[in-house]
């Protein structure tokens, strides 16, 4: 049982590993690409240090300054976003190319292919987002602990795994329906006021703080947050990193039963690629 777990976790790495080599080098094939991020990215910290300013220092919410605030919110729910939209676009791109049939082929499984095509992006996005905190942190002048980075790690991981559930779940949509993306852009445009990406969401109306609440996201940005403010592993930090881990726990297991339902309904009215 153990060696078979072994040599299929060896597989995996070695086609993630494939994937991954395959990705850097159409990336550094188009550097304008890479150049025009990063510019981008300094663009965006400029207009949140300005903006942050403009508002002044007396506005501190949840207890943070008003640049950390909008930093860790609008950055990690674009990553999530994003985290979302690379497994959407894995299925896309291939139904357009007309190479899902044969992907879904191989022996590896439906699920499994899908987030490995997605993942190399997933890192991507993820060491971005690392480098925009970091860089904004720096801005900021804002101390930071070895407790703080083993939290935030511990908060990127598991909203990783949130973003690959919910990246799942509108992949099967997009199987269904082919129009995943615009499922997702109108399920992202209704949600970032939901998870305070740039206001707390104790501003929100009441009914409404429960809705947010059940919301992923939410949680991930107050937990991101709190790990770069608290000063250890808070009581606060705890509940939310755990609540986060819940929404893991549970959202994965329903994406892949999601896709993999999608997937085959999908064979048999043969319309895995576009007509």
């Amino acid at each position: 049982m153990l060696v078979s777990i072994s040599i299929s976790l060896v597989r995996s790495l070695d086609k993630f590993t494939a994937l991954l080599r395959r990705d850097l080098l159409t990336a550094l094939r188009y550097r304008s690409g890479l150049v025009l991020a990063a510019a981008g990215g300094a663009l965006e910290l400029a207009g949140l240090y300005y903006l942050s300013r403009a508002i002044g220092p007396s506005f501190r919410p949840e207890g943070m300054d008003s640049y950390p605030f909008l930093l860790v919110g609008t950055g990690l729910y674009s990553f999530l976003l994003m985290g979302v939209s690379c497994v959407v676009s894995a299925i896309q791109e291939a139904q357009q190319a007309g190479t899902l049939e044969v992907l879904m082929t191989t022996p590896t499984g439906g699920s499994t292919l899908l987030l490995l095509s997605a993942l190399s992006s997933l890192t991507a996005r993820g060491l971005t987002f690392s480098m925009y905190l970091s860089m904004g942190l720096l801005l900021a002048s804002s101390s930071f602990n070895s407790a703080s980075l083993l939290a935030c790690v511990i908060v990127v991981v598991l909203s990783f795994a949130v973003a690959a559930a919910l990246g799942l779940g509108t992949a099967a949509l997009q199987l269904l329906t082919h129009r995943g993306s615009a499922i997702l852009w109108l399920l992202g445009s209704a949600v970032w006021m939901l998870v305070g990406a740039m206001f707390p969401v104790s501003a929100l109306p009441r009914w409404v703080q429960f809705v947010s609440l059940a919301i992923p996201m939410t949680h991930a940005i107050t937990a991101m947050r709190l790990a770069l403010v608290s000063p250890g592993f808070s009581a606060a930090l705890l509940r939310e990193t755990a609540v986060l881990a819940a929404f893991a726990i549970v959202s994965l297991p329903i994406g892949f039963i999601m896709f993999e339902k999608a997937l085959r309904h999908a064979r048999l009215s043969g319309s895995l690629s576009y007509c």
